[in-house]
């Protein structure tokens, strides 16, 4: 199931508990679902519906795949300027724990460095970049890969919090 199947599910569960009162509660005049199991069914929908968005976004945090643009290789260094010829990539998990850090191979490039760089990161399975400053055919070809790409001057710790916020 897909995650844009399973974010309607609270809503289909509710209107299909108010269905089955609707249906159950008289035919042929006979009251046939006790009153205390459809509260419990309306209460474990409406639970379920106040619950979704905490459960989803804990599972959001588990796919985000950071990487920083960063002129230093640890997470007290400073956000490189340029996105596509910064010297390291530090990569960060959805908890904002550093996971590892890659040299940048197109840190020289003489031309094509923001879409390479771009699809470099989209084999790495990236799914935010942050850099100080991006080139629009690095940003054309993040979006095409649909990562998102987010501007950020300061540290590389400051960076990630604020993303994760």
């Amino acid at each position: 199931m897909r995650d844009s199947d399973i974010k309607h599910m609270p809503v289909v569960i509710f209107f299909a508990c108010l269905d089955l009162e609707q249906k159950f509660l008289f035919m042929d005049g006979h009251y046939l679902l006790e009153e205390f199991n459809m509260k419990k069914i309306v209460f474990i929908s409406l639970a379920f519906l106040l619950l979704y968005p905490v459960m989803s976004n804990a599972a959001n945090t588990e796919k985000i795949k950071i990487a920083v643009a960063s002129n230093d290789k640890t997470a007290k260094g400073s956000v490189s300027n340029k996105a596509a010829k910064c010297p390291y990539y530090l990569m960060f998990d959805g908890k904002g724990e550093m996971t590892e850090v890659i040299d940048n191979p197109y840190w020289d490039a003489s031309r094509g460095a923001g879409p390479s760089a771009a699809n470099f990161l989209a084999r790495q399975g990236v799914t935010l970049v942050i850099a100080g400053n991006f080139g629009s055919k690095m940003i054309n070809t993040l979006k095409s890969k649909d990562i998102t790409h987010f501007e950020f001057k300061g540290l590389v710790d400051d960076a990630v919090k604020r993303v994760l916020k």
